[in-house]
Order: C-alpha cells, then sequence, then structure tokens
C-alpha cells in the first residue's frame, strides 16, 4: 500500500508541474472574458480530454469571444463557421475545384482545417452538414476527392445551438448529440460582470490576448491527464451513476422509471472519467476525487438522458432526473 501512496505522491507532483500553465492561460483569457468562468473552464477540459463541446445559450454570451480568445492564448488557428439553410458539406470540408491551366483537379481546403472551430448555430443547417462536421469530429479526418487528409492537432468544435428560435431548424438527432463529450448551459452575467462588460467595451477597443501556452503543451498536458490517478471506488462510482439513469429502480429511484425513456450511452463513463481526470488537472491535482465526477457530471450527462412524453407533460427536464441522480447515489 505504501508503494501505491508513494505513486500517487509522484502522480501528483508531476501533475502539479505540468499543469502551471493553467493559471497563465486563465488570467490571459480573464483579461478578455469577464465572468463565464464555467464556460472558459469547460472548454479546457474538453480541450485536454479532447472532446468537443455543444452549448446552448441566448446570443450575446460571448460565445464567439471566449473560443476566439482561447485560440489566441493557446497561439491556434480559429474560425468561425455560421451555419445556415444554404450550406454545403463542401462549405465546410473543402472541394476539388478543376485548374485550367494544368488541366488537374487541386484540392481547396475548407474552414474546417483550424485548430478551434465554432460552429454556429447548427441546428440551422440540414443533416448533411451536420453530419459532415461530426464526421470530421469523430474520425478527425476529412475525405475531399479520393484523398483523405487529417486534421490539425489540437482540434475542438464548439457547437451552438439557439434554444430560443426554433423556428426553421434542423434539430440535431440523439445519436449525434451522443458524440459531443460536454453540453453545456450558459446562463446571463451577474450585474457586476456585466458593468465590468459594459465598461471594457465601452473603451472600443478590447485587449487582445497574448500567446502563452504552445498546442504541444496542450498536446503534452493530454498525456499527463490520462495519467491522473483513479482509484477503483470512484470508478464503480461513475458506472453506478450512469446505471442509475438506466435502471433507476435498481437505485431505489422508482419515481424516474416513467420519466426517462433512454439512460446515458457507454460513451457518458467513458467521458466521465476523462472529464473527471482533466477536471483534476486544472485544480493541480494527481488523483480524481468524488468532487470531480459531480463538477462534471451534469455537462457529460444532461444531453444523453432523454425523457419520455411523461416527464415532458410534468415539465421535468433531463437536468431535474441527473440531479437526483447526482444526489442519490452514494458517494464513496
Amino acid at each position: 500500500m505504501n508503494e501505491m501512496h508513494k505513486d500517487i505522491q509522484a502522480i501528483n507532483e508531476m501533475i502539479r508541474k505540468e499543469s502551471a500553465f493553467i493559471e497563465k492561460l486563465l488570467s490571459e483569457i480573464s483579461k478578455v472574458i469577464i465572468g463565464q468562468k464555467y464556460m472558459v473552464e469547460r472548454l479546457l477540459i474538453a480541450l485536454l480530454s479532447n472532446g468537443h463541446v455543444l452549448l446552448e445559450g441566448v446570443p450575446g454570451l460571448a460565445k464567439t469571444l471566449a473560443v476566439r480568445t482561447l485560440s489566441g492564448a493557446v497561439r491556434t488557428k480559429f474560425q468561425r463557421i455560421q451555419f445556415t439553410p444554404d450550406l454545403l458539406p463542401a462549405d465546410l470540408v473543402g472541394t476539388l475545384i478543376f485548374d485550367q491551366k494544368s488541366s488537374e483537379f487541386r484540392t481547396k481546403k475548407g474552414p474546417i482545417f483550424a485548430n478551434l472551430i465554432l460552429a454556429d448555430e447548427i441546428n440551422r443547417s440540414p443533416a448533411k452538414v451536420q453530419s459532415a462536421l461530426l464526421e470530421a469530429m469523430m474520425e478527425r479526418q476529412v475525405t475531399i476527392g479520393e484523398n483523405t487528409f487529417p486534421l490539425d492537432d489540437p482540434f475542438l468544435v464548439l457547437a451552438t445551438q439557439n434554444p430560443i428560435e426554433q423556428e426553421g431548424t434542423y434539430p440535431l438527432p440523439e445519436a449525434q448529440i451522443d458524440r459531443f463529450m460536454l453540453k453545456l448551459s450558459v446562463g446571463y452575467p451577474n450585474k457586476e460582470e456585466e458593468l465590468k462588460i459594459m465598461r471594457l467595451n465601452a473603451t472600443g477597443k478590447l485587449p487582445e490576448p497574448e500567446a502563452v501556452v504552445t498546442p504541444e503543451e496542450i498536446i503534452k498536458a493530454r498525456s499527463a491527464v490520462s495519467q491522473i490517478y483513479i482509484d477503483e471506488k470512484i470508478e464503480r462510482y461513475i458506472i453506478d451513476i450512469v446505471f442509475a439513469t438506466r435502471n433507476p429502480a435498481e437505485y431505489n429511484l422508482n419515481d424516474l422509471t416513467e420519466l426517462i425513456a433512454y439512460g446515458a450511452s457507454p460513451r457518458a463513463s467513458i467521458y466521465l472519467s476523462q472529464a473527471s481526470k482533466a477536471n483534476a488537472f486544472l485544480r493541480g491535482r494527481g488523483y480524481v476525487t468524488p468532487e470531480d465526477v459531480r463538477t462534471v457530471g451534469m455537462d457529460v450527462l444532461r444531453h444523453r438522458v432523454i425523457v419520455t412524453y411523461e416527464a415532458e407533460a410534468e415539465e421535468i427536464k433531463s437536468e431535474d432526473i441527473v440531479r437526483k441522480v447526482l444526489n442519490q447515489i452514494e458517494v464513496p
């Protein structure tokens, strides 16, 4: 057991060193972004776990600014793609163009060839375009004509959905939403934050973030995240949380049986474990605590628990169910 203790201490030391850049990065981002700590931290968790983020929030919550600022601070290429009903897959991934001089086809790469992609209002485009983006997210490569091109690393997609206007939108199918590691629900800033935002914007010129981290450091940090220690008790805690969304009766959650149409998929267990490790890394810790799991639990699960018509009729959302599960499952 003593050996084990030494190992954890060694991992802890390594993580403390490896995660030192996080503070620099956060302070650089906070020069431009006021508040929104939750959104920025979740973007970092996704970046460190090689996952993608779906964000639901009303317009004007600094979503574009957050991704652009993060991109500037990590010295990566940023691309914002506005999804519209007439967008085609080729507008996203690129296409072959006939070159008359050489009488050959040339590959013209699309905007997906960047490190940080903001896919704005993803539900405004038809299924063909959505699936082109999701294929790129999962495969991390794109096929144009007969050639396959790997995408840059790191590669993070932040897709946004506007929850207000549902007219003329193409909702993402549940199976595709499952591919996003996290789904965030971003709210308004508080009064003090909004006052600061107003003053900062009144100057006419927003501060530019300095590049304080390199993409290589992010990739190196990822391998450190994967080495973070997670105890078997905590692994079982994660499995219990996920299984409680599938078989609530086994966990004395009988009142949820009629409310859940589908529980969380196995991706939920994988992502909960990875996101918990990344959360520990942000805190400079070499081991996962139950608190890490609870911190990221809602964002990993809210889009994976599908409610029944009965639940909808009673205005019960998936968040309410996840909250009940997290409160019911015994913490190790």
